[in-house]
């Protein structure tokens, strides 16, 4: 059996509107196995990162949590700690790796005095076996300690800082890692040096994390599972490979057909028409029927769950599943 590392039930997180509460995250569940990398994809807007900081109940005002369950196996329900052990509790448990590093590092304090700051805020009497660690992840994370360490983050490059910023997620060695799209400032260049280092942490250590973006290219390459969300919705669960050979939502399969060809004709790819809606309040019917091109009379009426697919690793929102649907070129 599968050791659970975080469960998720129901997540329900909106965000005041003059029309109304706006859904950002609507009704999200899903378990992540111990070990194992879960891609998060879906257009901007999503929710992707919304659920990212979710995971660590500190959803940006004006938004809030409305409902659900952040369930961490041997520590409980985050959403039902006291504000100090949350506190106490992220970064020691859980981390996170943000888009854009320059912008959670203190421009006015070196790298080192940050680290120290953390030792102090999580309550360690000994800095010192801090700095050390962050000593040993520095060189593992092929950069000089002896320059980066007391450097100020203006002083480093795009890329050196955001390996920082995989470095101080690591330091209090977490329980799991969010990577909340940590390539999309990055040249490609970096880009690939950020993932093989990912990489190389998930198979040596045997990493637990969720890795947040809208670049399939990049969840072909870290994830073991992969979630599809859509307008709030999780509407599609399943291997890696499931998502990538054959994807059973049509707007997963959307998704795959916009994806540029290396080999073959160019034309093939095609975009994805229209835009995702923004959901106030409860919605109780398909999301996706204004830009599928499989809608159905049932898709106005009911909302699809996530139902097991028969016979195969997946799990899908849609009232297609049963039916025969046309096969898509991925």
């Amino acid at each position: 059996m599968s050791e659970i590392a975080l469960s998720v039930n129901n997540l329900v997180v909106e965000f005041p509107t003059d029309s109304g509460p706006l859904r950002a995250v609507d009704r999200v569940s899903f378990e992540l196995e111990r070990g194992t990398i879960m891609g998060l994809i879906g257009e901007s807007g999503c929710g992707k990162s919304t659920v990212a900081f979710a995971l660590l109940n500190s959803v940006p005002t004006p938004g809030q949590i409305v409902s659900g369950q952040v369930d961490y196996p041997g520590v409980g329900d985050l959403l039902k700690m006291s504000d100090e052990a949350q506190r106490l509790f992220r970064w020691q448990h859980v981390a996170v790796v943000f888009q854009a590093s320059q912008n959670t590092l203190n421009p006015l304090r070196r790298i080192d005095e940050q680290i120290r700051e953390l030792a102090t805020a999580h309550r360690m009497r000994d800095p010192k076996a801090l700095l050390e660690r962050a000593d040993s992840l520095c060189r593992r994370l092929r950069l000089d300690s002896r320059r980066v360490l007391h450097a100020y983050p203006h002083q480093l490059s795009g890329g050196m800082k955001q390996r920082v910023g995989i470095m101080l997620a690591l330091l209090l060695q977490p329980d799991i890692l969010v990577f909340d799209e940590p390539t999309t400032a990055l040249d490609g260049l970096s880009q690939e040096s950020v993932l093989q280092i990912i990489r190389e942490i998930h198979d040596e250590e045997g990493l637990t994390g969720i890795f947040i973006t809208h670049d399939l290219g990049i969840v072909s390459e870290v994830a073991d599972t992969v979630a599809v969300m859509y307008a709030g919705r999780m509407v599609e669960r399943a291997s890696s490979h499931t998502i990538f050979s054959g994807p059973k939502h049509p707007y997963s399969q959307a998704l795959m057909n916009a994806l540029p060809r290396l080999s073959g004709d160019p034309h093939l790819a095609r975009g994805l028409r229209g835009s995702p809606p923004k959901v106030i309040g409860d919605q109780f019917k398909c999301l996706f029927r204004d830009r599928c091109e499989y809608r159905m009379e049932v898709c106005d009426q009911s909302e699809p769950q996530l139902i097991q697919v028969a016979g195969e690793d997946a799990q899908v929102a849609c009232f297609l599943h049963g039916k025969e649907v046309e096969r898509v070129s991925v």
